[in-house]
C-alpha cells in the first residue's frame, strides 16, 4: 500500500462541490468587514475622520489604529530566530496603522457593517489627512547612503546583517584559484498567488476568541495572537476548513486577523472577511526579492574550491513572522547546492523598503540558494568549455554522510546518478537537429540544464494521535495541515499499511488547538518527514498496547506474536487476534491485563529536528522569437530523489505544481513598484502574470529513490522542490538560446519585453 499510486481520497468532495472553505462558512448572521488601505507608499496620518462613515447605513463599527491602541492591543511580532551581526530590527507593526503608513495596502481603518458593499461605501467615506513622505523601494536602493529613511531605530534602512560559513577558508580557496566567475544576480519579487484568497470569521464570546480562517497552521499563530492582545493561548480557538492553496503565504499572523478578532469582541458577533485578489497584492506577504553579487572559484581542473555571496535582502516595510529567516537561516542550509564546494561564505544585509513585507513562498530560500548556485555553475562551464553536465557530475557530493561548508549533514543522495539518468533522457544527440528545425523557422533554440538540492524540514517536532471512535472510525489528529498537497490521501496510505484497516476506516482531524494538542503545521515540506513519523510513533504505541492485550487473551508472551494485516498471529500455533477485535476488548475490564487503561488511543510527539535533502537534475529546452523577445519552453524533464515515495503520483503532482510556479517566476511573474512614488504596478493579474495551460509543455519526471535513515518511512520531502529547481534551468535554456547572438547574461522574468531588449543590446 505504502508506495502504490493511489487517486487523492479528498477530491471526490471538491469535485462535486462539497468542499468548505472560508467564504463557505460565513454564518447568515455575520457582520462583514472591508480594509480601508493607504493609497501611499510614505506617508504621516494627521488625522482620520471617520464620522461619515460611522453615520453610513448598515454600519457597526469603525475601527481606528488609535481605537486598537486604546484596548492595549500591542503590534505583530516577529518570532524569527536569526544569529545576525549586532541586532535584528523589528520595529512596531501595528494591526491598524496609527501615525504613519509604510507601503501602498497598509491597513488604515476596519469598517465593519450589514453587508459588504456598505463596509465598502462607508470605507470611502473615510477622510484621513495625510502628510506624503519620501519613498524608497528597491534593496539596493535603501541601502544606498541618503536614502530617504523608514525607521529611526535601523540607521541605513538597515533590518540586520547575516554572516555564515568560514571567511579565511573562503579567501583561501580564491586566492589559490585558476579561474573565478563573477555574477550580479536578481531573485525578484513574487507573489504566491493562492486560488483562494486569505479570509476569516472571527467570534468572541466575551471569555473566548474564535479565529476561523484560510491558514495553513494554527498553533504559532494563536502564540502571536495571545501576545498582541496580552491573553493566554486558552483565550484563543483557532481553526481552518478546507484551504484553496497557501504556498507559504498563510502560515502568518496578518493585521486583519487581529482586527477582526477585535471588532468581533466589541460587538459580540460574528465578523466575516472575505479579500478580494488586489487586497493580497497589497496587504499579504510578497516574496524572494534577493539580489547582489556572488563569486565561484575553481581550480585549473574545473574543481570547485569556494563561493562567495555578498546580498541584500528586502524585508519589505516591517519584518513579517518568518521574514527575516528566509534569506539568512534557510538560504544558508542549501547554497552551494549539489556540490562538494569546500569553503563558503554567505553575507546577507536585511533593508527595509516602502513596499509589501516579504516572507516564506514555496521554497523560502532554497530557490534562491540554488538560483544563485546554478547560475554561477553555467557561467563556470562556459568560461572553461567543460560540459555543463560533465561540470555538475565532476563537483556534485557523491560520498555519504557528506557535511557541507555551511554545516548540514546530508546522510543520502543520488546528485550524480540523477544527472546520469538526466543525461540518458535528455537526448542531446537529438539537439542539434531539433535547433536546426526551429532554426528553418526563423526561432532560436535553448537547451538548459541545471540541478538543485532542497532541504526540507520546515519547523522541528511535530505531535500526532489515534483515536478510535465510537462509530467506528478511526481518527488520525495531525499537528501538520492538509491545505492542498494530498495528506488526506497519503497519511491514510500510511496508516492503513501500518494497522491493516480499509482506508475508509480512517478520518483526518487536523487545524483545530481544541482538538489538536500541538501542531507546526504544514510548511517546509515538513509534513511525512515529521509529521508522519509522529503518526507512526503514535501507531507503534497502539499495537503495543494492543500486542498486550493479545498475549494476555491468548495466554502468551508478547514477543511470540507477529502481526501483520491487522492480525496479531501466534507463531507457533496460529492462534489469532484482529485488530478490530482487540479495539473492542481494550474496553472491557475483564480482557485487560491488571493496571492497564482502557482503549488503544494513543498519541506521541516527534521531538526531531532532523532535516532531509532532496535533490534532482532537470532539463528544459526553449524557443524564442528573435523579432518579438517571446519565449515558449517546448520540453522539461526531470528526475529526482525524494527518498522512498509513499504516493507516486501524487509526488509527480506536487513537482508539476512546483514547476509551473517555478516557471512562472523564470519567465511571466514579477512584482513591480515605481521606484519614484512607491506605488504598485502589478496589483492584480492584469499586471501580474502568472503560468497557464497553454504556457507549460508536458512536465515529465522521472525518480530515483536514496531513502533517508532520518525517519521510520525514509521520505524526504517534495513540497519545494519544482519551484526550487525551474528558475535558473529554464534561464540557462534561455541563455543557452540567446548566446549566439551575444547574450551572456539576463535577469529574470525572461519576458517578451525584457528577451527583446538583450537582444537589441547586444546587436548595439
Amino acid at each position: 500500500m505504502i508506495g502504490e499510486n493511489r487517486r487523492r481520497l479528498e477530491d471526490a468532495r471538491f469535485l462535486t462541490g462539497q468542499g468548505r472553505y472560508i467564504a463557505d462558512l460565513v454564518p447568515a448572521e455575520a457582520l462583514h468587514a472591508h480594509v480601508l488601505r493607504s493609497p501611499h507608499a510614505h506617508a504621516r496620518i494627521l488625522a482620520v475622520d471617520v464620522a461619515a462613515a460611522r453615520a453610513m447605513p448598515g454600519v457597526a463599527l469603525v475601527l481606528t489604529g488609535a481605537d486598537l491602541a486604546a484596548e492595549g492591543i500591542g503590534p505583530l511580532p516577529c518570532p524569527a530566530v536569526v544569529q545576525t551581526i549586532g541586532p535584528l530590527i523589528v520595529p512596531d507593526r501595528p494591526a491598524i496603522a496609527r501615525d504613519a503608513v509604510k507601503h501602498v495596502g497598509e491597513p488604515v481603518a476596519l469598517v465593519v457593517a450589514a453587508t459588504p458593499a456598505e463596509a465598502r461605501d462607508a470605507a470611502e467615506a473615510i477622510a484621513v489627512d495625510y502628510e506624503p513622505l519620501p519613498a524608497v523601494v528597491g534593496s539596493r536602493a535603501a541601502l544606498t547612503p541618503g536614502a530617504p529613511q523608514l525607521w529611526p531605530e535601523a540607521p541605513g534602512n538597515r533590518a540586520f546583517r547575516f554572516e555564515r560559513g568560514d571567511r579565511a577558508a573562503m579567501e583561501a580557496g580564491f586566492a589559490r584559484a585558476a579561474r573565478i566567475v563573477e555574477l550580479d544576480l536578481i531573485n525578484h519579487r513574487v507573489h504566491a498567488a493562492p486560488l483562494e484568497p486569505r479570509g476569516a470569521v472571527a467570534r468572541c464570546d466575551g471569555a473566548r476568541f474564535d479565529l476561523e480562517f484560510a491558514g495553513m497552521g494554527v498553533h504559532a499563530i494563536r502564540r502571536q495572537l495571545a501576545t498582541v492582545f496580552g491573553l493566554p493561548e486558552t483565550a484563543f480557538h483557532l481553526r481552518c476548513p478546507d484551504v484553496g492553496g497557501g504556498f507559504g503565504m498563510k502560515n502568518f499572523l496578518f493585521p486583519e486577523h487581529v482586527a477582526l478578532l477585535a471588532a468581533a469582541r466589541r460587538l459580540g458577533r460574528p465578523v466575516a472577511w472575505i479579500a478580494e485578489h488586489t487586497e493580497e497584492f497589497q496587504g499579504a506577504v510578497h516574496a524572494r526579492d534577493f539580489q547582489g553579487t556572488a563569486r565561484l572559484a575553481l581550480d585549473g581542473e574545473g574543481r570547485f574550491l569556494a563561493l562567495h555571496a555578498r546580498m541584500a535582502a528586502d524585508m519589505g516595510a516591517y519584518c513579517s513572522a518568518f521574514g527575516p529567516a528566509v534569506p539568512t537561516n534557510s538560504v544558508s542550509t542549501a547554497i552551494g547546492g549539489i556540490y562538494a564546494i569546500p569553503a563558503i561564505l554567505l553575507e546577507v544585509e536585511g533593508a527595509f523598503t516602502n513596499s509589501v513585507p516579504t516572507d516564506a513562498y514555496r521554497g523560502a530560500g532554497k530557490p534562491e540558494a540554488n538560483y544563485l548556485t546554478e547560475r554561477l555553475v553555467e557561467a563556470a562551464g562556459h568560461a572553461t568549455g567543460i560540459d555543463p553536465v560533465e561540470l555538475r557530475r565532476r563537483n556534485a557530493i557523491a560520498a555519504f554522510p557528506y557535511r557541507s561548508a555551511t554545516g548540514m549533514l546530508m546522510d543520502t543522495g543520488r546528485m550524480r546518478d540523477n544527472l546520469a539518468d538526466l543525461g540518458a533522457l535528455l537526448d542531446r544527440e537529438g539537439f542539434a537537429a531539433r535547433r536546426a528545425a526551429s532554426e528553418a523557422r526563423g526561432l532560436l533554440r535553448g537547451l538548459g540544464i541545471a540541478a538543485f538540492l532542497e532541504t526540507s524540514r520546515g519547523a522541528p517536532h511535530e505531535w500526532a494521535a489515534v483515536r478510535f471512535a465510537p462509530d467506528g472510525m478511526v481518527d488520525l489528529c495531525i499537528g501538520t495541515q492538509n491545505n492542498g498537497q494530498g495528506l488526506e490521501t497519503s497519511f491514510v496510505q500510511v496508516a492503513a499499511a501500518w494497522l491493516g484497516l480499509e482506508e475508509a476506516r480512517f478520518r483526518i482531524v487536523q487545524a483545530d488547538t481544541d482538538r489538536i494538542a500541538f501542531g507546526n503545521g504544514h510548511g517546509g515540506a515538513r509534513s511525512l518527514h515529521v509529521g508522519a513519523t509522529a503518526l507512526v510513533m503514535a501507531m507503534e504505541k497502539v499495537l503495543a498496547k494492543a500486542r498486550r492485550i493479545a498475549a494476555y487473551l491468548l495466554q502468551v508472551a508478547p514477543e511470540s506474536l507477529e502481526f501483520t494485516e491487522g492480525c496479531f498471529t501466534v507463531t507457533a500455533t496460529g492462534a489469532a487476534l484482529t485488530l478490530d477485535a482487540l479495539i473492542e476488548a481494550s474496553h472491557d475490564p475483564r480482557d485487560l491485563p491488571d493496571g492497564m487503561e482502557p482503549g488503544l488511543d494513543a498519541e506521541a510527539m516527534n521531538l526531531s529536528d532532523l532535516v532531509t535533502f532532496p535533490s534532482g537534475a532537470h532539463c528544459a529546452e526553449v524557443e524564442i522569437d528573435p523579432e518579438t523577445g517571446a519565449v515558449t519552453l517546448c520540453r522539461y524533464q526531470a528526475v529526482d530523489d525524494y527518498g522512498a515515495l509513499v504516493n507516486p503520483m501524487l509526488t509527480r503532482g506536487q513537482v508539476q505544481g512546483g514547476l509551473a510556479q517555478g516557471i512562472g517566476q523564470a519567465l511571466l511573474e514579477r512584482i513591480a513598484y515605481d521606484p519614484a512614488s512607491g506605488q504598485l504596478l502589478s496589483a492584480s493579474f492584469m499586471d501580474y502574470g502568472l503560468p497557464r495551460a497553454a504556457d507549460l509543455p508536458a512536465l515529465e519526471i522521472a525518480f530515483g529513490e536514496a531513502p533517508t535513515h532520518s525517519n521510520p518511512l525514509g521520505v524526504k520531502g517534495v513540497g519545494q522542490a519544482g519551484a526550487i529547481a525551474a528558475p535558473q534551468t529554464v534561464l540557462n535554456a534561455v541563455l543557452d538560446a540567446l548566446r549566439p547572438l551575444g547574450v551572456a547574461h539576463l535577469q529574470m522574468p525572461a519576458t517578451a519585453e525584457n528577451v527583446w531588449r538583450a537582444i537589441r543590446a547586444a546587436r548595439g
